[in-house]
């Protein structure tokens, strides 16, 4: 139960503190920060935790980008290689979990975690240059309520549909 109540301070929190970038929707960043958090609690497959992973981290990057390009930061440095390292290094941190040992768990000879990272930055940049383009071709304006939303966490819940049949 503390693991649920960590994972749902975490998502409002980060909901609160990055509001103001808009790179990426507050509610899409809290959809996949509670299934990467549900997955775990639920003990599902690390590709598919991955996955949720991959698209929490990128969902962040963007809000950090948004955030460091509002505040004046314009050095490619500081404001795109650094917070991608960052968060992206920050995930590493599951494999000091206990019963987490990076390579122990495999598919195709990639660690399971580590591919579903990849599999859902992935998924997540398309979802959400797919809304771009979308919106650009409506005239700048999304074609229903909440598509901005449901566009990257319909290519995730695909990416995690597909894996789970997979590993099935």
């Amino acid at each position: 139960m503390k693991t649920a109540l960590k994972s749902a301070l975490f998502a409002v929190t980060t909901f609160i503190a990055a509001h103001a970038a808009h790179a990426v929707c507050p509610v899409c960043t809290v959809a996949v920060g509670a299934g990467l958090g549900g997955a775990r609690i639920l003990g599902i497959d690390d590709v598919i935790t991955g996955i949720w992973a991959g698209g929490l981290t990128l969902s962040l990057f963007f809000w950090t980008v948004g955030w460091l390009k509002k505040r004046g930061v314009t050095s490619v440095l500081w404001q795109i290689v650094v917070p991608f390292i960052v968060f992206y290094s920050m995930l590493g941190l599951v494999y000091l979990m206990p019963g987490v040992t990076f390579g122990a768990n495999t598919l195709w000879g990639i660690d399971k975690f580590l591919l579903g990272v990849i599999v859902g930055t992935v998924a997540f940049y398309v979802g959400a240059r797919w809304y771009i383009k979308i919106k650009r071709k409506n005239g700048g304006h999304a074609k229903f309520a909440f598509q901005k939303v449901v566009v990257p966490i319909s290519v995730l819940l695909i990416a995690t549909l597909i894996f789970w049949l997979i590993t099935k």
